[in-house]
């Protein structure tokens, strides 16, 4: 049932026509009939295994439904074992190609689309996917039993209704043209998962060790212990030769092998037994990637660039009272001295963050254009002065300014918010010290949390730095148990429903959600509205630029670093495909994309720097 047009708006004027592919802004890169994505290659090896390391910095997992809040998932489990309706690319803004769903039909008005299930998907024992699946899986994932995540993220429909056994409708609640996305982004699962013998199921959130019925191209093989698990390619994937999954997934198996720490992790790669490492640390690439099996050519190191919105900083938890006051923010991003860092620690490998968007064209440069004020003039009242005027710079200490100069910018701010220095320390007018405690689950953050506490303890303020176990680190700030901390918000490549999650007023008491710093704002909220409600590419940067103002000025966090390239090692043996996507994850693109060369070496490889 494909399609042989190609969508160009989300919102057509015509009358709905079934669509193979979907874009949210202009036309999909792909036309009908396309073989496979670009930065895909069907002809590299399928055979091999794949021996990685700790995924999403997990060091160990304590159940297999990476849809819960409570518990560790099991490395990668969401993606290699549950497809979605349709397929993201990653070399474009936001176009979607058929998966689970062949086809898409959306209403003239916007409100509601018709996905169209392909009659050759099948879950992995078998089973047909149908309609009623689908359902059952988008009203899990919003029901109480599942992270409020997935509520959040699929926020944007109302509801699903089984048309007929091939056929759902999702209504939204608002005309938004990445809603047929959002609902194209649902993982798929079986009813069946679960189900006991006797043809009573297990509660959805009690489904923490029973391994999924599942959509997706790899089953569970093996589990040793809570630090190791072996992935197998399903022999009999429905998917594999369509166009969005045609040179994906090359390795017959996938190990993934927990370590406690980076050092051990990194001395088994150096030593062969894992395959392929992708670095953080920047003094870690610089000093440590070196060995006889670098000398000898069995290692290689890659740095891949990787663009897109880049969203990382130093949080402040604004439902703490001492961080109410925004001049207290302010005067704290004056003590964070990135240009010493970049010179002494990151050996020039990072870019300073100063939007939200960073390395996008979503970022807000100069002056306000007389569109972004139009969305930001209702607002004016409960806003700052700066953020009508030239887009803010980070604090720097490059000459003629000085870190000394900052502190004293810093204790203005704090004294004009009632902190002064009292017997050596800042106390509020009640006398109360000023206690920071940030929390890290990294151990490479410490050089850079410390040079940070030192700078904050110049200004009399008891600052430290609490390193805690990735489980414990997500409990607290799922449950907004801290003061500080740093957290890299996942890349995007267009900004979206995911917003609301991560700065929306609701989000920021809802445990579990995304909004950290606990903005509360109704500007953000109309602004993330406006993202939302774009029609055009123009009207989407108008409205990002003008929520980056308001963010930016708000010091809801002090936006670090990012890094303009992956830092990738690997084995020799392993395949880099020729061509790259723009942006990507880079454990993404090794699991999916990556591969075990032919014994002679056959097969294109990139250059690696």
């Amino acid at each position: 049932m494909l399609a042989c047009a190609v969508v160009a708006a989300i919102l057509p004027a015509a009358p709905a026509v079934a669509k193979s592919a979907i874009a949210q802004y202009d036309e999909p890169k792909y036309p009908a009939g396309f073989t496979h994505f670009d930065y895909a290659d069907p002809s590299a090896s399928s055979d091999g295994v794949l021996n990685f390391q700790n995924f999403d910095e997990a060091q160990s997992y304590d159940s297999l439904n990476p849809f819960l809040v409570r518990g560790s998932p099991a490395p990668d489990v969401l993606h290699l074992m549950f497809d979605t309706l349709m397929q993201r690319s990653w070399d474009e803004l936001a176009s979607e190609y058929p998966l689970i769903a062949d086809d898409v039909e959306i209403a003239p008005d916007g409100l509601s689309a018709v996905f169209h299930i392909n009659p050759n998907a099948r879950f992995s024992n078998g089973d047909p996917i149908t309609a009623t699946d689908v359902k059952f899986s988008f009203d899990t994932l919003t029901s109480p039993q599942a992270s409020p995540l997935y509520n959040s993220q699929f926020a944007a429909i109302r509801r699903a209704t089984v048309l007929d056994a091939s056929r759902v409708r999702f209504d939204f609640k608002r005309a938004e043209r990445n809603a047929p996305l959002i609902a194209g982004d649902l993982p798929v699962f079986s009813a069946k998962w679960g189900m006991q013998p006797d043809g009573k199921h297990t509660p959805f959130d009690q489904l923490t060790n029973v391994p999924p019925v599942s959509s997706g191209a790899y089953l569970i093989e093996q589990r040793r212990n809570d630090k190791q698990i072996v992935y197998r390619r399903n022999p009999h994937y429905w998917a594999a030769d369509l166009p969005s999954r045609r040179g994906m997934f090359h390795f017959a198996r996938i190990t993934f092998k927990l370590y406690l720490d980076h050092y051990t992790q990194l001395e088994s790669f150096k030593a062969g037994d894992t395959d392929v490492e992708i670095e953080y640390s920047s003094m870690q690439w610089a000093r440590k990637y070196i060995g006889k099996n670098f000398d000898n050519g069995m290692l290689k190191r890659g740095m891949f660039p990787n663009h897109g919105p880049q969203m990382q900083g130093l949080m402040f938890n604004t439902r703490k009272p001492m961080f109410q006051d925004a001049r207290v923010r302010h005067a704290l991003a004056f003590a964070f001295d990135y240009d010493w860092l970049n010179r002494m620690t990151f050996y020039g490998q990072y870019k300073r963050l100063n939007s939200y968007f960073d390395d996008s064209p979503f970022a807000a440069q100069g002056e306000p254009s007389e569109a972004e004020l139009a969305l930001l003039a209702p607002y004016r009242a409960s806003l700052p002065a700066s953020v009508f005027g030239p887009m803010v710079k980070q604090p720097d200490t490059i000459a003629p300014h000085t870190l000394r100069d900052n502190l004293r910018e810093a204790r203005d701010l704090l004294a004009s918010a009632g902190w002064h220095v009292q017997d050596g320390q800042l106390r509020d007018v009640h006398g109360t010290p000023m206690s920071i405690e940030i929390i890290d689950d990294q151990p490479g953050m410490d050089r850079v949390l410390l040079a940070y506490i030192r700078n904050l303890q110049l200004l009399g303020i008891d600052a430290h730095m609490r390193e805690i176990d990735s489980a414990l680190y997500q409990k607290r700030i799922d449950n907004f148990e801290y003061d500080m901390t740093t957290y890299i918000y996942p890349t995007v490549t267009i900004p979206g429903v995911e917003l609301e999650r991560r700065f929306g007023s609701a989000a920021a008491t809802q445990i579990g959600a995304e909004n950290f710093p606990g903005v509360r704002s109704p500007a953000v909220d109309a602004l993330v509205h406006a993202v939302l409600r774009a029609n055009t590419l123009d009207e989407l940067q108008t409205a990002t630029h003008a929520l980056d103002r308001v963010l930016i000025n708000g010091y809801y966090m002090i936006p670090e670093y990012y890094a303009p390239n992956a830092r990738i090692a690997f084995k020799n043996s392993l395949g880099v495909p020729a061509v790259w996507p723009r942006t990507y994850q880079a454990e993404d693109w090794v699991i999916d994309y990556w591969y075990r060369k032919a014994p002679s070496g056959a097969g294109p490889v990139a250059s690696v720097q």
